[in-house]
């Protein structure tokens, strides 16, 4: 028997999809995917999600949304979805684990921030001074130094952010134009706070004792290597929107995000939304993506009333 609704996803896009459809009395079924919790689960500690005074470790927010979803009726299993049929008016989703049949799917797989690959990134990655979001992660790093490796746009973006808490930010960029627009480029070059390193290939990060990170090798187009001293290694090269296994099925953008329609979420396929990180390539925040997931419930809830 299908499914009213398939959340897929536990992020804090798919945990409130789950409590609102679970709240309605849909009881959806939520698929845990490659990282059960999202990105957040990444993340020591959350001072930007609303009711939290001093904070929430990112961890326990999410285990607290899922038991939320859970009070209401929401039913969890672990599988990760290689394929969809979309054809039909009960849409079909071939798991690793079983074969899905729900009459609503909200997709909120989130994205993958991409990451430099050398050693020392996994190690100190999450709360000990390598990450992926400034607006997470900036104003644990006040009057230090930091750094930022990219050449784009949200590098740039980054670096700007940084420039409010660092002491200074150091732009490490392996070539010596940048990608980001011009006018992102002059606001960083003539910048105070921010010195640049181009040409600069990230080799290492560096740590000490105390399991902190310290400086970040770097080896210029000479191939001579330094250590720029830093507290934290903010990567900004970019995501890669969850989405491979619903294409082409449902449309996406030349990066792979999730084309919505005009109200966010919904897709050019009835009755399948999408919600959070694999859809917006914006805010990329968790209160937003809560927002999505809300907001998809609602629009599933109404389309099955409408059958």
């Amino acid at each position: 028997m299908a499914e009213n609704v398939l959340i897929l996803g536990t992020g804090c896009a798919g945990l409130t999809a789950a409590i609102y459809a679970a709240r309605a009395g849909l009881s959806p079924l939520v698929l845990e995917g490659g990282q059960p919790g999202g990105q957040l689960t990444t993340t020591s500690e959350v001072e930007n999600f609303p009711g939290f005074v001093h904070g929430v470790d990112g961890n326990e927010l999410i285990t607290n949304m899922k038991a939320q979803a859970e009070r209401f009726g929401a039913k969890f299993a672990w599988d990760r979805i290689d394929s969809v049929d979309f054809s039909g008016p009960v849409k079909k989703l071939v798991g690793g684990e079983a074969t899905y049949e729900a009459k609503a799917v909200i997709i909120a797989t989130g994205a993958s921030p991409r990451l430099l690959g050398i050693p020392g990134e996994k190690k100190y990655y999450g709360g000990n001074g390598v990450t992926t979001c400034a607006t997470c992660d900036g104003a644990f790093y006040r009057n230090v130094p930091v750094v930022v490796v990219g050449g784009g746009d949200s590098a740039c973006e980054e670096a700007l952010f940084l420039t409010r808490f660092a002491s200074k930010v150091i732009l490490v960029h392996r070539r010596e134009k940048f990608r980001a627009s011009e006018i992102m480029v002059q606001r960083v070059k003539s910048h105070a706070k921010i010195e640049l390193a181009l040409n600069c290939n990230p080799l290492e990060v560096l740590g000490g004792e105390d399991g902190k990170v310290h400086s970040l090798r770097v080896q210029d187009a000479a191939g001579a290597q330094r250590d720029i001293a830093c507290k934290c290694v903010f990567i900004a090269i970019g995501h890669v929107p969850n989405s491979q296994a619903f294409t082409p099925a449902l449309a996406v953008d030349d990066n792979g995000y999730f084309v919505a329609g005009d109200n966010t979420v919904s897709t050019r396929v009835p009755g399948v939304f999408v919600a959070g990180d694999c859809a917006d390539h914006v805010y990329r925040q968790a209160i937003t993506a809560a927002g999505m997931g809300c907001r998809a419930a609602i629009e599933a809830e109404r389309w099955l009333a409408g059958l």
